[in-house]
């Protein structure tokens, strides 16, 4: 019997990851539920088909507490103001898919076209000044990391 339960909870495990798996990089993100913040920035910057389209891409993730870490104020001026809003949605995006395990320090070029300095610091994943606070969540279309603080392009 613990056999035949083993075997079932293992199905069952490898078909909801093929699921997840076969979900978008913005169905994930809805469907988490601590990225309630990115998912309304996304779509009020008009990027849902963008993220939802082939890719890969490799999403740098703020949660819900990484945007509620920015000054009283700026994600309100940031939610009115689309350009800017765009701007620093697309700095956290870079085009491929980049696994955690693949990271090598330095720069590399974001959607929004600066640059991110991705490093290992004490085994840890960080982007910039966030850290990575859970690696290679696998989409469709690329993988998120999810980090702790919003990044902002210069």
């Amino acid at each position: 019997m613990k056999l035949l339960t083993k075997l079932i909870a293992g199905a069952a495990l490898g078909f909801a990851a093929s699921v997840a798996s076969a979900a978008d990089i913005v169905d994930i993100a809805a469907a988490n539920g601590s990225f309630k913040t990115l998912v309304k920035a996304v779509q009020e910057a008009g990027l849902v088909d963008t993220l939802k389209g082939e890719g890969p891409f490799t999403v740098f993730a703020p949660t819900d507490e990484a945007f509620a870490k920015l000054p009283p104020g700026a994600l309100q001026a940031l939610l009115k103001d689309k350009s800017k809003l765009t701007q620093v949605l697309t700095y956290h995006v870079v085009p491929g898919k980049v696994m955690a395990a693949d990271i090598k320090p330095g720069q590399v070029k974001t959607v929004e076209g600066q640059p991110v300095r991705l490093m290992v610091k004490g085994g840890e994943v960080m982007v910039n000044n966030a850290k990575v606070t859970q690696a290679d969540v696998a989409a469709s279309n690329g993988v998120i990391h999810v980090i702790d603080k919003v990044i902002m392009p210069n």
